[in-house]
């Protein structure tokens, strides 16, 4: 098999840093390998089209639509993949520690995991499941987007409405990407 079997490959970073797009490139490359392939999204990602990994630059693959990581478990023992990937891992249902043993089961059964997802939300907090996930992995891959205020990399993902809530579903419609000097002054701004 592959120098990958068994590994684990963590593509995060914030919304338009290219993780999707790695996880993609990696997929197609394992598939021009012969490998058998399956990708996963969380059916929660309505972004785009809804059985397929879309990147905003709007390449895609096929996806398999899940709510939880036994689904992925239950796909992966019909379907026999040498590949999984999962996008947007941050979304899947149940908890950080069912995550984790789900895709440690993967690993153990010699399957190569490959995933991307959001380190922080728009206040800047990790997402615990990344957070979980980028000290146990094989390869880990921090992207950076470009901070659409000065140019420099950027660190989070900003929402731009004021809408509270932890998990909104959107694009450059919702978020901007901002390194950490503009995002905290773009947080000074509000409380002024």
């Amino acid at each position: 098999m592959h120098q990958y079997k068994g590994k684990l490959i963590v593509h995060t970073g914030s919304m338009f840093s290219g993780k999707t797009s790695s996880l993609e490139k990696d997929v197609k490359r394992f598939k021009i390998a012969k490998y058998n392939t399956i990708a996963f999204k969380p059916a929660i990602d309505s972004r785009y089209k809804r059985n397929e990994i879309v990147t905003h630059d709007l390449t895609s693959m096929s996806a398999i639509l899940v709510d939880n990581i036994d689904e992925i478990i239950e796909y992966s023992n019909e379907l026999k993949p040498d590949i999984i990937a999962i996008d947007e891992i941050q979304f899947l249902d149940g908890s950080v520690d069912r995550i984790l043993q789900g895709i440690n089961e993967l690993l153990e059964r010699d399957l190569t995991v490959i995933v991307a997802g959001l380190d922080m939300d728009f206040t800047g907090q990790p997402f615990e499941i990344v957070k979980e996930l980028m000290p146990i992995a094989d390869y880990l891959y921090k992207h950076h987007a470009v901070c659409v205020r000065c140019g420099n990399d950027a660190w989070v993902s900003n929402r731009k409405s004021k809408d509270q809530e932890r998990i909104k579903i959107g694009a450059s419609d919702e978020y901007e990407p901002l390194c950490r000097k503009c995002f905290l002054k773009e947080k000074e701004n509000m409380i002024d």
